[in-house]
């Protein structure tokens, strides 16, 4: 027994219900997170003006609501078996269809995606914002829009939007830099031909049947929007592979081993597809010396931080000597991370490259000052984790929101979701081939299919440069829930055999 307040309880019930093993806190729970996420976005602002609030309140009350939403989908996700990123989705997407009939003004603006950021540059330069509204959002959302940003919590709206879309631009930061965390160069160096031969074709052939399928089955599609599809469709997401192996005791085969290796591969060779093809976007041409120059570049940055990073990383570690082990290891992954993502975006490069790249290179040997690092109470890894675990749900949630069902209420649309799932699959799947005989290559193939977060960083790298609109991002964010989906189940039934 245990005393709380002025009652007794009996220890096991009152810890089943806390850690949600009791089966009155599996109801309880979800539904006072949904009350709690749903009262986020909908108090009344004229309730809200008769309360002297700080104007930073309605960014507290907006980001905290969409994490709100994001718990929910955990929570459903992780009651149904299935990883954490694809609750989030689709509780964005339910959040993002409902605030159309619900009136929720903050969800209606954010799920406008980057266009709402057009519609204030040219505010800015002189335009009505009705006329800046039809520009970017065409005729149907314009007018409403055009209200609500003219309206008394307007300004609030754009202070939200912008704190919501910072905040999950860090997250993507953070969530390249802990993948990249959990490679090194040693491990790329290590990587067999098996590796090198799956991650070379899983990247090549969904690129060229994405352009493929596209050219056919879309051919009004500018080049540029083809090419950043087919970009897309690169992507891996072996994270989610790694765990449904190791819940399966699988880690340790020797198809594991190859995925895993693969995947360092791939996101390599994806991320610089990703450079090429914003590179091509940002100058308006496909021209082979700026894609040469382009790879160069890109080469370059990524020779460059592994080469000079180590010295760089002992001169700033040499300067926080005289700091605690934590604070040393969050200031200098803090600030390693972010001058890398800068550094990347200054040489015309994505600010993820550079956080992969700084994971890619920083570990905890380098922090052998404060003793052998194996014996170090916290990793780096441990303390970014928590910035991890807050920011990226709120991006999943985002890209949830954007997306917009009402566009598959035509053929064309239901279409080209179609085909993106279709060349997805087949692409992936076949990377196996490359495989070995002797191993398992439709495990393989599988392992590699799921887009999860990458394939989502990628479409909103897209929706920013302006080169996806809502039909195709609503299409490939569906590919990345099916693709997600997909694996944990397909993964079970291919590796029953394994050893």
């Amino acid at each position: 027994m245990i005393k709380t307040g002025y009652t007794m309880l009996p220890k096991n019930k009152t810890n089943n219900f806390l850690t949600g093993t009791s089966p009155y806190s599996r109801i309880i729970m979800p539904l006072v997170f949904l009350i709690l996420g749903f009262t986020a976005f909908s108090v009344d602002a004229a309730i809200l003006d008769t309360l002297h609030r700080d104007p930073i309140a309605p960014i507290i009350l907006g980001v905290t609501g969409i994490l709100f939403v994001a718990i929910i989908g955990r929570i459903g996700a992780r009651h149904l078996g299935q990883p954490p990123v694809v609750g989030e989705l689709v509780m964005g997407i339910v959040l993002g269809n409902l605030a159309i009939p619900l009136g929720i003004d903050l969800v209606l603006v954010l799920r406008e995606g980057p266009a709402i950021f057009d519609v204030v540059e040219q505010m800015l330069a002189g335009e009505c914002v009705e006329n800046a509204a039809a520009t970017a959002f065409g005729n149907t959302s314009s007018n409403h829009i055009a209200s609500l940003l003219q309206g008394p919590h307007g300004t609030e709206l754009l202070h939200v939007v912008d704190a919501v879309d910072v905040f999950s631009r860090y997250g993507i930061i953070f969530l390249l830099f802990l993948v990249g965390l959990d490679s090194s160069v040693e491990e790329m160096r290590k990587v067999g031909t098996d590796s090198t031969r799956v991650a070379i074709v899983g990247v090549v052939l969904p690129f060229l049947l994405g352009l493929a399928a596209t050219r056919l089955f879309l051919p009004d599609l500018s080049i540029n929007s083809a090419l950043f599809i087919a970009a897309t469709l690169v992507a891996t997401s072996v994270g989610i592979t790694a765990r449904v192996l190791n819940d399966l005791g699988k880690s340790t085969s020797q198809e594991a081993k190859i995925i895993l290796g693969a995947a360092v591969i791939d996101d390599i060779l994806g991320l610089l597809i990703l450079a090429i093809v914003s590179g091509i976007i940002v100058s308006g041409s496909i021209d082979f010396a700026h894609m040469g120059l382009t790879v160069l570049i890109a080469v370059m940055f990524l020779g460059g931080a592994i080469f000079f990073g180590p010295y760089i990383l002992r001169f700033i570690i040499g300067l926080f000597r005289k700091f605690d082990l934590i604070e040393a290891k969050m200031f200098v992954s803090y600030m390693f991370v972010m001058t890398l993502a800068w550094t990347a975006n200054l040489a015309g490069l994505a600010a993820i490259i550079g956080a992969f790249t700084a994971g890619l290179i920083l570990h905890d040997a380098y922090f052998s000052h404060w003793g052998e690092y194996k014996k170090h109470e916290y990793s780096i890894r441990d303390l970014i984790m928590p910035l991890e675990v807050i920011l990226v749900p709120i991006f999943f949630v985002l890209m949830g929101i954007q997306v917009k069902l009402e566009t598959f209420f035509n053929f064309e649309s239901v279409l080209i979701a179609a085909v993106l799932l279709i060349v997805a699959v087949i692409g992936k799947l076949a990377c196996g081939l490359a495989a070995r005989k002797h191993v398992d290559r439709w495990t393989i193939g599988i392992g590699m299919m799921p887009r999860g977060e990458v394939g989502l960083i990628f479409a909103a790298i897209g929706s920013s440069l302006e080169v996806i609109d809502d039909a195709l991002f609503s299409a490939i964010v569906m590919m990345v829930i099916v693709t997600t989906l997909a694996t944990p189940i397909l993964l079970k039934l291919s590796t029953r055999n394994l050893k």
